[in-house]
Protein backbone atom coordinates (compact mmCIF):
# COMPACT_ATOMS: atom_id res chain seq x y z
CA UNK A 1 0.00 0.00 0.00
CA UNK A 2 3.06 2.10 0.06
CA UNK A 3 2.98 5.21 -1.89
CA UNK A 4 5.52 5.34 -4.66
CA UNK A 5 7.64 8.77 -5.20
CA UNK A 6 7.50 8.89 -9.40
CA UNK A 7 3.42 9.20 -8.50
CA UNK A 8 3.50 12.17 -6.29
CA UNK A 9 2.47 15.04 -8.22
CA UNK A 10 -1.02 13.51 -8.66
CA UNK A 11 -1.94 13.08 -5.22
CA UNK A 12 -4.13 15.84 -3.82
CA UNK A 13 -6.16 15.25 -0.98
CA UNK A 14 -8.83 18.19 -1.53
CA UNK A 15 -9.72 19.54 -5.27
CA UNK A 16 -7.59 22.16 -6.34
CA UNK A 17 -10.07 23.17 -9.69
CA UNK A 18 -11.60 26.20 -10.34
CA UNK A 19 -15.51 25.18 -10.62
CA UNK A 20 -15.68 24.63 -14.35
CA UNK A 21 -13.11 21.87 -14.07
CA UNK A 22 -14.41 19.61 -11.24
CA UNK A 23 -14.91 16.05 -12.11
CA UNK A 24 -18.11 14.36 -11.57
CA UNK A 25 -17.04 10.83 -10.09
CA UNK A 26 -18.58 8.05 -11.07
CA UNK A 27 -18.36 4.50 -9.13
CA UNK A 28 -19.37 2.56 -11.72
CA UNK A 29 -15.64 3.02 -13.50
CA UNK A 30 -14.83 1.70 -9.71
CA UNK A 31 -16.58 -1.07 -8.54
CA UNK A 32 -18.29 -4.07 -10.16
CA UNK A 33 -21.55 -2.78 -11.92
CA UNK A 34 -22.70 -6.52 -11.36
CA UNK A 35 -33.05 2.27 9.27
CA UNK A 36 -31.38 -0.58 11.01
CA UNK A 37 -29.14 -2.07 13.61
CA UNK A 38 -25.64 -1.67 11.93
CA UNK A 39 -22.58 -2.17 13.46
CA UNK A 40 -19.71 0.65 12.21
CA UNK A 41 -16.86 1.30 11.24
CA UNK A 42 -15.79 3.74 9.74
CA UNK A 43 -12.52 5.12 7.74
CA UNK A 44 -11.04 8.25 5.99
CA UNK A 45 -8.64 6.90 2.99
CA UNK A 46 -7.44 8.90 -0.29
CA UNK A 47 -6.34 7.06 -3.21
CA UNK A 48 -4.85 8.12 -6.32
CA UNK A 49 -4.84 6.19 -9.47
CA UNK A 50 -1.64 4.32 -10.98
CA UNK A 51 -0.53 6.50 -13.81
CA UNK A 52 -0.04 3.11 -16.26
CA UNK A 53 -3.73 2.76 -16.43
CA UNK A 54 -4.98 3.64 -20.00
CA UNK A 55 -8.23 5.02 -19.64
CA UNK A 56 -9.92 8.50 -18.70
CA UNK A 57 -8.60 8.83 -15.47
CA UNK A 58 -5.61 8.46 -16.12
CA UNK A 59 -5.40 11.19 -18.95
CA UNK A 60 -6.80 13.66 -16.39
CA UNK A 61 -4.08 12.92 -13.88
CA UNK A 62 -1.16 12.92 -15.99
CA UNK A 63 -2.01 16.28 -16.72
CA UNK A 64 0.94 18.46 -15.17
CA UNK A 65 -1.18 21.72 -14.18
CA UNK A 66 -4.18 19.50 -13.16
CA UNK A 67 -5.10 18.15 -9.79
CA UNK A 68 -8.60 15.70 -9.73
CA UNK A 69 -11.04 14.79 -6.86
CA UNK A 70 -9.54 11.30 -5.81
CA UNK A 71 -10.88 9.12 -3.71
CA UNK A 72 -11.01 8.99 0.39
CA UNK A 73 -12.28 6.92 3.07
CA UNK A 74 -14.10 7.33 5.87
CA UNK A 75 -14.90 9.96 8.68
CA UNK A 76 -12.18 13.15 7.83
CA UNK A 77 -12.92 16.42 6.02
CA UNK A 78 -12.73 17.25 2.10
CA UNK A 79 -11.06 20.40 1.56
CA UNK A 80 -11.88 22.18 -1.74
CA UNK A 81 -8.85 23.97 -2.57
CA UNK A 82 -8.32 26.94 -5.50
CA UNK A 83 -5.79 26.10 -8.53
CA UNK A 84 -3.69 28.62 -8.19
CA UNK A 85 -3.22 30.41 -11.79
CA UNK A 86 0.08 32.13 -13.00
CA UNK A 87 -1.21 35.06 -12.43
CA UNK A 88 -2.85 34.60 -8.78
CA UNK A 89 0.57 32.88 -7.79
CA UNK A 90 2.54 35.77 -8.81
CA UNK A 91 0.22 37.89 -7.14
CA UNK A 92 1.13 36.17 -4.12
CA UNK A 93 4.73 36.50 -4.19
CA UNK A 94 4.80 40.31 -4.98
CA UNK A 95 2.62 40.54 -1.81
CA UNK A 96 5.18 38.14 -0.17
CA UNK A 97 7.86 41.15 -1.10
CA UNK A 98 5.61 43.57 0.20
CA UNK A 99 4.63 42.68 3.45
CA UNK A 100 7.25 40.73 5.93
CA UNK A 101 6.31 37.37 7.85
CA UNK A 102 5.18 39.00 11.30
CA UNK A 103 2.44 41.71 9.27
CA UNK A 104 0.65 38.20 8.20
CA UNK A 105 1.29 36.45 11.41
CA UNK A 106 -2.43 35.79 12.75
CA UNK A 107 -3.77 36.69 16.22
CA UNK A 108 -4.13 33.89 18.16
CA UNK A 109 -4.63 34.61 21.56
CA UNK A 110 -8.00 33.81 22.16
CA UNK A 111 -8.03 30.74 19.99
CA UNK A 112 -8.12 27.40 21.54
CA UNK A 113 -7.19 24.76 18.88
CA UNK A 114 -3.84 22.24 18.56
CA UNK A 115 -2.20 24.48 15.52
CA UNK A 116 -2.60 27.60 18.06
CA UNK A 117 -1.13 25.68 20.72
CA UNK A 118 2.05 24.98 18.19
CA UNK A 119 2.34 27.77 15.76
CA UNK A 120 4.88 30.75 16.84
CA UNK A 121 5.66 33.71 15.04
CA UNK A 122 9.13 31.99 13.81
CA UNK A 123 8.01 29.35 13.19
CA UNK A 124 5.41 30.96 10.74
CA UNK A 125 8.10 32.91 9.21
CA UNK A 126 9.90 30.08 8.00
CA UNK A 127 6.83 28.28 6.60
CA UNK A 128 4.67 30.90 5.58
CA UNK A 129 6.58 31.30 2.22
CA UNK A 130 6.66 27.77 1.43
CA UNK A 131 4.48 25.47 -1.25
CA UNK A 132 3.79 21.80 -1.86
CA UNK A 133 4.20 20.68 -5.48
CA UNK A 134 0.29 21.26 -6.04
CA UNK A 135 0.81 25.31 -4.84
CA UNK A 136 -0.90 24.76 -1.11
CA UNK A 137 0.50 27.23 1.14
CA UNK A 138 0.38 27.44 4.96
CA UNK A 139 -2.32 29.71 5.33
CA UNK A 140 -4.68 27.19 3.80
CA UNK A 141 -3.59 24.75 5.91
CA UNK A 142 -4.16 26.87 8.60
CA UNK A 143 -6.98 28.97 7.50
CA UNK A 144 -10.05 26.84 9.49
CA UNK A 145 -7.94 27.64 12.62
CA UNK A 146 -7.58 30.69 12.31
CA UNK A 147 -11.07 31.63 11.53
CA UNK A 148 -12.83 29.55 14.09
CA UNK A 149 -11.00 30.51 17.52
CA UNK A 150 -12.96 27.49 19.14
CA UNK A 151 -14.72 26.60 22.37
CA UNK A 152 -13.21 27.24 25.86
CA UNK A 153 -13.48 23.79 26.85
CA UNK A 154 -13.25 21.95 23.43
CA UNK A 155 -9.86 21.87 21.76
CA UNK A 156 -10.31 21.12 17.81
CA UNK A 157 -7.08 20.50 15.58
CA UNK A 158 -7.43 23.89 13.66
CA UNK A 159 -6.01 23.26 10.20
CA UNK A 160 -6.15 20.61 7.45
CA UNK A 161 -3.99 19.35 4.51
CA UNK A 162 -4.20 20.24 0.97
CA UNK A 163 -2.38 17.21 -0.06
CA UNK A 164 -0.32 14.64 1.04
CA UNK A 165 3.34 16.76 0.37
CA UNK A 166 1.84 18.72 3.19
CA UNK A 167 2.47 17.00 6.01
CA UNK A 168 6.42 17.13 4.82
CA UNK A 169 6.24 20.89 3.59
CA UNK A 170 5.30 21.98 6.59
CA UNK A 171 6.09 19.04 9.19
CA UNK A 172 7.60 21.32 11.46
CA UNK A 173 3.61 22.39 12.58
CA UNK A 174 1.88 19.50 11.70
CA UNK A 175 4.07 17.37 13.83
CA UNK A 176 3.47 18.91 16.91
CA UNK A 177 -0.28 18.89 16.01
CA UNK A 178 0.07 15.36 15.69
CA UNK A 179 1.19 15.02 18.85
CA UNK A 180 -0.85 16.91 20.70
CA UNK A 181 -4.24 15.73 19.00
CA UNK A 182 -3.45 12.31 19.31
CA UNK A 183 -2.20 11.60 23.05
CA UNK A 184 1.74 11.81 22.65
CA UNK A 185 2.02 9.93 19.40
CA UNK A 186 5.44 11.46 17.64
CA UNK A 187 5.50 11.20 14.19
CA UNK A 188 9.44 11.49 13.89
CA UNK A 189 10.11 8.94 15.85
CA UNK A 190 6.85 6.16 15.80
CA UNK A 191 5.68 4.16 13.51
CA UNK A 192 1.69 3.50 12.94
CA UNK A 193 1.15 -0.64 12.05
CA UNK A 194 -1.64 -1.59 9.55
CA UNK A 195 -3.55 -4.60 9.51
CA UNK A 196 -6.62 -5.51 7.63
CA UNK A 197 -7.03 -9.32 7.89
CA UNK A 198 -10.37 -9.53 9.74
CA UNK A 199 -9.52 -13.16 10.50
CA UNK A 200 -7.04 -12.15 13.30
CA UNK A 201 -9.76 -11.19 15.07
CA UNK A 202 -10.36 -13.86 18.39
CA UNK A 203 -13.97 -12.93 18.60
CA UNK A 204 -15.88 -10.65 16.52
CA UNK A 205 -19.29 -11.12 18.11
CA UNK A 206 -21.40 -8.92 19.89
CA UNK A 207 -23.56 -10.15 23.11
CA UNK A 208 -27.16 -9.66 21.45
CA UNK A 209 -29.07 -8.55 24.89
CA UNK A 210 -28.51 -4.77 24.23
CA UNK A 211 -26.57 -4.34 20.47
CA UNK A 212 -29.10 -1.67 18.67
CA UNK A 213 -26.06 -1.93 15.52
CA UNK A 214 -23.26 -2.86 14.19
CA UNK A 215 -21.38 -0.34 11.30
CA UNK A 216 -17.91 -0.47 8.97
CA UNK A 217 -16.42 2.34 7.09
CA UNK A 218 -13.66 2.90 4.46
CA UNK A 219 -14.69 0.37 1.08
CA UNK A 220 -16.79 -2.43 -2.21
CA UNK A 221 -19.08 -9.66 -3.59
CA UNK A 222 -22.74 -8.77 -3.00
CA UNK A 223 -21.35 -5.29 -4.05
CA UNK A 224 -22.93 -4.62 -7.21
CA UNK A 225 -25.35 -1.40 -6.95
CA UNK A 226 -26.05 2.13 -8.16
CA UNK A 227 -24.48 5.35 -8.14
CA UNK A 228 -26.50 8.24 -7.46
CA UNK A 229 -25.32 11.70 -8.35
CA UNK A 230 -26.35 15.27 -5.79
CA UNK A 231 -27.14 17.20 -8.51
CA UNK A 232 -29.05 15.20 -11.10
CA UNK A 233 -30.74 12.61 -8.91
CA UNK A 234 -34.90 13.32 -8.94
CA UNK A 235 -36.84 14.37 -5.80
CA UNK A 236 -38.26 10.64 -5.37
CA UNK A 237 -34.68 9.34 -5.21
CA UNK A 238 -33.87 12.45 -3.14
CA UNK A 239 -36.41 11.32 -0.79
CA UNK A 240 -35.80 8.03 -0.84
CA UNK A 241 -32.49 8.03 0.22
CA UNK A 242 -33.33 10.81 3.04
CA UNK A 243 -36.01 8.14 4.52
CA UNK A 244 -32.91 5.08 4.56
CA UNK A 245 -30.69 7.73 5.92
CA UNK A 246 -28.35 7.39 3.36
CA UNK A 247 -28.39 10.88 1.87
CA UNK A 248 -25.84 13.25 3.68
CA UNK A 249 -26.26 17.12 3.91
CA UNK A 250 -24.35 20.31 2.91
CA UNK A 251 -21.66 21.20 5.13
CA UNK A 252 -22.79 24.06 7.30
CA UNK A 253 -20.46 23.96 10.29
CA UNK A 254 -17.87 26.89 10.22
CA UNK A 255 -14.90 24.24 11.09
CA UNK A 256 -15.56 22.46 7.25
CA UNK A 257 -16.79 25.62 5.35
CA UNK A 258 -13.66 28.15 6.54
CA UNK A 259 -11.87 24.79 4.92
CA UNK A 260 -13.88 25.38 1.82
CA UNK A 261 -15.65 21.95 2.06
CA UNK A 262 -18.96 23.14 0.69
CA UNK A 263 -17.46 25.28 -2.53
CA UNK A 264 -19.53 24.20 -5.83
CA UNK A 265 -21.80 22.27 -3.79
CA UNK A 266 -23.36 19.86 -5.35
CA UNK A 267 -20.72 19.64 -7.83
CA UNK A 268 -18.76 16.43 -8.20
CA UNK A 269 -21.04 14.89 -4.59
CA UNK A 270 -22.63 11.43 -5.10
CA UNK A 271 -23.81 8.62 -3.39
CA UNK A 272 -23.42 4.21 -3.94
CA UNK A 273 -24.84 1.52 -2.62
CA UNK A 274 -24.86 -1.95 -3.37
CA UNK A 275 -28.18 -3.50 -3.95
CA UNK A 276 -28.48 -5.08 -0.37
CA UNK A 277 -28.16 -1.75 0.92
CA UNK A 278 -25.28 -3.26 3.47
CA UNK A 279 -22.48 -1.30 1.90
CA UNK A 280 -22.35 2.54 0.96
CA UNK A 281 -19.75 4.73 -0.56
CA UNK A 282 -20.22 9.02 -0.39
CA UNK A 283 -18.53 10.62 -2.94
CA UNK A 284 -16.50 14.18 -1.90
CA UNK A 285 -18.72 14.80 1.23
CA UNK A 286 -16.50 15.80 3.78
CA UNK A 287 -13.94 13.28 2.60
CA UNK A 288 -13.23 12.47 -1.13
CA UNK A 289 -14.76 8.96 -0.16
CA UNK A 290 -16.30 7.61 2.91
CA UNK A 291 -16.92 3.95 2.81
CA UNK A 292 -19.82 2.00 5.05
CA UNK A 293 -20.16 -0.92 5.38
CA UNK A 294 -22.81 -2.51 8.24
CA UNK A 295 -25.19 -5.05 9.56
CA UNK A 296 -28.12 -6.39 11.86
CA UNK A 297 -27.18 -8.20 14.78
CA UNK A 298 -23.44 -8.20 16.67
CA UNK A 299 -21.57 -9.89 13.79
CA UNK A 300 -18.80 -7.07 13.74
CA UNK A 301 -16.11 -9.69 12.07
CA UNK A 302 -18.44 -10.09 8.80
CA UNK A 303 -18.96 -6.38 8.80
CA UNK A 304 -15.39 -5.89 8.89
CA UNK A 305 -14.36 -8.45 6.20
CA UNK A 306 -16.82 -7.24 4.00
CA UNK A 307 -15.16 -3.27 4.56
CA UNK A 308 -11.51 -4.88 3.77
CA UNK A 309 -12.25 -6.55 0.91
CA UNK A 310 -14.12 -3.19 -0.17
CA UNK A 311 -10.79 -1.58 -0.06
CA UNK A 312 -9.60 -4.81 -1.55
CA UNK A 313 -10.93 -4.32 -4.67
CA UNK A 314 -10.62 -0.35 -5.30
CA UNK A 315 -6.63 -1.16 -5.30
CA UNK A 316 -7.32 -4.47 -7.86
CA UNK A 317 -8.87 -2.03 -10.02
CA UNK A 318 -5.32 0.24 -10.30
CA UNK A 319 -6.41 2.75 -7.22
CA UNK A 320 -3.95 2.68 -3.82
CA UNK A 321 -4.86 4.62 -0.64
CA UNK A 322 -2.19 7.02 0.49
CA UNK A 323 0.15 5.43 3.41
CA UNK A 324 3.07 5.58 5.02
CA UNK A 325 5.07 4.28 8.42
CA UNK A 326 4.78 7.27 9.92
CA UNK A 327 1.24 8.71 9.77
CA UNK A 328 -0.12 5.58 8.43
CA UNK A 329 -2.90 6.35 5.50
CA UNK A 330 -2.82 9.98 4.57
CA UNK A 331 -5.84 12.41 5.24
CA UNK A 332 -6.94 15.82 5.42
CA UNK A 333 -7.77 16.10 9.27
CA UNK A 334 -4.89 15.00 11.18
CA UNK A 335 -7.57 13.95 13.13
CA UNK A 336 -8.19 10.91 11.04
CA UNK A 337 -4.21 9.92 10.46
CA UNK A 338 -3.09 6.31 11.11
CA UNK A 339 -6.77 3.86 10.12
CA UNK A 340 -8.86 6.97 9.84
CA UNK A 341 -11.63 3.86 11.22
CA UNK A 342 -14.76 4.49 13.28
CA UNK A 343 -16.38 1.11 14.74
CA UNK A 344 -19.57 1.96 16.06
CA UNK A 345 -22.34 -0.05 17.92
CA UNK A 346 -25.60 1.54 18.91
CA UNK A 347 -26.01 0.44 22.28
CA UNK A 348 -28.92 0.72 24.89
CA UNK A 349 -27.05 1.38 28.83
CA UNK A 350 -30.62 2.43 30.64
CA UNK A 351 -28.52 1.49 34.44
CA UNK A 352 -24.56 1.99 33.23
CA UNK A 353 -25.36 5.15 31.90
CA UNK A 354 -27.01 6.74 34.96
CA UNK A 355 -23.55 5.48 36.71
CA UNK A 356 -20.85 7.53 37.84
CA UNK A 357 -18.33 5.50 36.93
CA UNK A 358 -19.38 5.29 33.08
CA UNK A 359 -17.31 7.75 32.17
CA UNK A 360 -14.64 6.52 33.41
CA UNK A 361 -14.99 2.57 32.10
CA UNK A 362 -15.06 4.80 28.59
CA UNK A 363 -11.90 6.47 29.01
CA UNK A 364 -9.93 3.43 30.62
CA UNK A 365 -11.34 1.16 27.82
CA UNK A 366 -10.18 3.62 25.03
CA UNK A 367 -13.73 3.95 24.27
CA UNK A 368 -15.71 7.19 23.32
CA UNK A 369 -19.87 7.58 23.06
CA UNK A 370 -21.85 9.80 21.22
CA UNK A 371 -25.98 10.24 19.92
CA UNK A 372 -26.92 7.92 17.38
CA UNK A 373 -27.42 11.05 15.08
CA UNK A 374 -23.90 11.12 14.43
CA UNK A 375 -20.80 13.06 15.11
CA UNK A 376 -21.73 16.40 17.87
CA UNK A 377 -24.80 14.61 18.38
CA UNK A 378 -25.84 14.05 22.08
CA UNK A 379 -27.70 10.95 22.73
CA UNK A 380 -31.45 10.08 23.24
CA UNK A 381 -32.68 8.79 26.01
CA UNK A 382 -30.61 5.45 27.04
CA UNK A 383 -29.12 4.75 23.53
CA UNK A 384 -25.38 5.57 22.55
CA UNK A 385 -23.11 4.89 19.77
CA UNK A 386 -20.42 3.45 21.07
CA UNK A 387 -17.01 3.87 19.10
CA UNK A 388 -13.26 3.76 19.45
CA UNK A 389 -11.23 6.80 20.95
CA UNK A 390 -7.89 6.42 18.69
CA UNK A 391 -7.76 6.39 14.99
CA UNK A 392 -3.33 6.42 15.33
CA UNK A 393 -0.93 4.13 16.89
CA UNK A 394 -3.21 0.70 16.62
CA UNK A 395 -3.88 -1.30 13.52
CA UNK A 396 -7.72 -1.87 12.08
CA UNK A 397 -7.68 -5.34 13.62
CA UNK A 398 -6.68 -4.00 17.16
CA UNK A 399 -9.30 -1.19 16.70
CA UNK A 400 -12.21 -3.54 15.97
CA UNK A 401 -11.15 -5.64 18.70
CA UNK A 402 -10.87 -3.12 21.09
CA UNK A 403 -14.36 -2.09 20.45
CA UNK A 404 -15.50 -5.55 20.43
CA UNK A 405 -14.11 -6.62 23.71
CA UNK A 406 -15.09 -2.99 25.34
CA UNK A 407 -18.45 -3.10 24.48
CA UNK A 408 -19.24 -6.58 25.76
CA UNK A 409 -17.47 -5.38 28.67
CA UNK A 410 -20.01 -2.17 28.65
CA UNK A 411 -23.29 -4.94 28.55
CA UNK A 412 -21.93 -7.63 31.37
CA UNK A 413 -21.36 -4.17 33.67
CA UNK A 414 -25.30 -3.22 32.66
CA UNK A 415 -26.18 -7.01 33.55
CA UNK A 416 -24.28 -7.00 37.09
CA UNK A 417 -26.41 -3.58 37.40
CA UNK A 418 -29.51 -5.12 36.78
CA UNK A 419 -28.80 -8.06 38.81
CA UNK A 420 -28.08 -5.27 41.57
CA UNK A 421 -24.32 -6.33 41.72
CA UNK A 422 -21.38 -4.15 41.66
CA UNK A 423 -18.99 -3.34 38.39
CA UNK A 424 -15.13 -2.47 38.72
CA UNK A 425 -13.20 0.34 36.44
CA UNK A 426 -11.17 -1.48 34.56
CA UNK A 427 -7.52 -0.98 34.06
CA UNK A 428 -6.55 1.79 31.47
CA UNK A 429 -5.55 0.66 28.15
CA UNK A 430 -2.42 1.82 26.61
CA UNK A 431 -2.70 3.32 23.39
CA UNK A 432 -0.28 2.69 21.42
CA UNK A 433 3.30 1.26 21.66
CA UNK A 434 6.30 3.40 22.05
Amino acid sequence: MDIQKTHRKARCLLPLLDPSRLIRVCLQCLLSSQPQWTLSLQADLNTHLRVTMANPFTRMMSCRNTAVMLASVGAGALVTGYKLTESSATAATERKRLYPPSADYPDLRKHNNCMASALTPSMYARLRDKLTPNNWSLDQCIQTGVDNPGHPFIKTVGMVAGDEESYEVFAEIFNPVIKDRHNGYDPRTMKHPTDLDANKLSSGMLMNAMCCHPVCARAAGDLAGRYYSLGEMSEREQQRLIDEHFLFDKPVSPLLTAAGMARDWPDARGIWHNNDKNFLIWINEEDHTRIISMEKGGNMKRVFDRFCKGGALIQERGWEFMWNERLGYILTCPSNLGTGLRAGVHIRLPMLSRDARFKKILENLRLQKRGTGGVDTAATGDTFDISNLDRLGRSEVELVQLVVDGVNYLIECEKRLERGQDIKIPAPIQQFRK
